[in-house]
């Protein structure tokens, strides 16, 4: 099965435009205030409105507020949610779209209790777990701590040009998503990193 391939936290049109050229399968927003990533719903729009419409849209969001939510949507063309912070089931499903719920690692049991809480999440995203953030630390975990489920796995945390395919033959995920490793600085991607992810991974 072909891994597909999310970039995520693009902060410039050009940068967007650019991902969709190499062909990945999803592009991630960011609407947390607190990341190096966040964008304004304008600059958002812009971008979820040039892109194409066999390329994904996804909006990120952590811990947000139903109207900060329903806010976004009425501004920016979203194709998925996904949801970095202690959302509930209930609130994950109540804004109409499919949504991906992110997991922060430390054991396998956290995975395997998120999967039978978000039953009707459209995929995991497994991400590294800290203490002091809820994403985008650009630290791998234990990738062997991922069991066999019966769900699209996404893997996030920490991935770059010299580990994806190590991770891919290891976790076998449905994706990867990608955000620090294909930058130049927080929050700004690197057209060349991003190339060479994409290419890594097929």
């Amino acid at each position: 099965m072909r891994t597909r391939i999310k970039i995520c936290g693009l902060s410039s049109l050009d940068h967007a435009l650019f991902a969709e050229t190499l062909g990945v399968d999803a592009i991630g927003l960011v609407f947390v205030p607190e990341s190096p990533r966040y964008l304004s719903l304008d600059a958002a729009a812009a971008i979820a409105s040039a892109t194409g419409p066999f390329m994904q849209t996804v909006g990120l969001f952590a811990n947000a507020s139903e109207d900060k939510v329903i806010e976004a949507l009425a501004k920016v063309e979203l194709d998925i949610l996904q949801f970095h912070g202690d959302e509930k089931v209930d609130y994950c499903e109540s804004f109409g779209l499919p949504y991906i719920k992110a997991v922060r690692v430390r054991n396998a049991e956290d995975i395997i209790a998120a999967d039978r809480q978000y039953t009707n999440a459209s995929a995991l995203l497994l991400d590294s777990y800290s203490e002091k953030a809820l994403g985008g630390t650009g630290e791998i975990f234990d990738w062997s701590l991922i069991p066999q489920i019966d769900r699209p796995l996404i893997l996030a945390g920490g991935l770059t040009v010299e580990n994806v395919g190590e991770s891919i033959k290891s976790a076998t995920p449905y994706a990867v998503d990608v955000s620090s490793g294909v930058e130049s600085t927080p929050g700004a991607k690197d057209p060349a990193k991003m190339r060479a992810f994409v290419e890594q991974v097929r």
